[in-house]
């Protein structure tokens, strides 16, 4: 996982979510490019995202939140007013007073329809409300609002996360490419932030990649020497592919561009019917011995 972080708050909370994507480096762990603490301008307003993932297969909008407790219970998140433990107020650790989950859907939303403005609203975009309390505490979820779309998780360790993103991956299928991540970190205006393509190819993101999306970031020489690199591969591929012997007409008189020579094609074409009598005759001796020759 590609983790990007601009402006860290340094809160618990933060912290912990940074460590756990950016350990994310086996073959079976999550794959993609996580953004932390970037703002969306849309339709007039601001929105402060606390981190947004792309994988291959989903984008996910996250908003952490940090729960100072030191005892366990059951944790009640309505869609709107005030998270309680059992009954008393939670003490969360979070970036406004609103309901995670009211947070969180206004967030989704927001990035849903923008992403639409911009030919990407096919792709379906999910919201996780991130509790990571300050002590191991046994806790559970009474998530009061029930949408597939949204999610609360309690996660003291990566394995929650993980298992929530091991999920996504299960039951949908590839729907971001290279390109259009590239598309989303111009339009969010965090350019400097944008891997190079041939990262995000590692990372599990299709292509064919436009070279161009790259212009203006920090990774525009290794955009450009990745399209010559595949250029390169391609034109050797097909040379490997289409190559004749030396003794084949086309080597023997090959043509030349912007010349028309007909003697040079009538030694060609009288070549090329020398070789196939040839072939002809050797296949006719071989037959015919056979039959003379051969059992029966």
């Amino acid at each position: 996982m590609l983790v990007q972080v601009q402006d860290s708050t340094d809160s618990f909370a933060e912290r912990s979510l940074i460590d756990w994507l950016s350990g994310w480096g086996t073959v079976d762990s999550p794959h993609g490019v996580a953004t932390v603490n970037c703002d969306l301008l849309y339709d007039g307003a601001t929105y402060h995202f606390d981190a947004v993932v792309w994988t291959p297969t989903s984008c996910v909008v996250i908003d952490v939140a940090g729960l100072r407790s030191d005892r366990g219970g059951t944790l009640h998140v309505p869609l709107t007013g005030r998270s309680t433990l059992d009954g008393v107020r939670a003490q969360l650790e979070a970036a406004d007073d609103r309901s995670l989950l009211e947070r969180s859907r206004e967030h989704t939303f927001a990035m849903q329809s923008w992403l639409a403005a911009r030919g990407l609203g096919q792709r379906v975009v999910h919201g996780v409300a991130l509790i990571v309390p300050f002590q191991r505490v046994p806790l559970q979820i009474d998530q009061k609002v029930q949408d597939p779309s949204f999610d609360v998780i309690v996660a003291d360790d990566a394995e929650q996360l993980r298992h929530y993103f091991g999920v996504l991956a299960e039951r949908e299928s590839h729907r971001w490419t290279a390109n259009d991540v590239a598309t989303a970190f111009r339009g969010l205006g965090i350019l400097a932030y944008l891997p190079a393509p041939q990262l995000l190819i590692e990372e599990g993101f299709l292509g064919p990649v436009d070279v161009t999306l790259w212009h203006g970031s920090p990774a525009q020489a290794e955009a450009e020497q990745y399209a010559e690199d595949l250029a390169e591969l391609e034109r050797t591929a097909g040379g490997r592919r289409f190559r004749t012997p030396w003794y084949s007409p086309w080597q023997l008189y090959p043509r030349e561009a912007g010349d028309i020579d007909f003697g040079r094609a009538l030694m060609r074409a009288i070549y090329a019917l020398g070789i196939f009598v040839a072939v002809a005759w050797v296949l006719w001796f071989v037959i015919t011995a056979f039959v003379t020759y051969g059992p029966g």
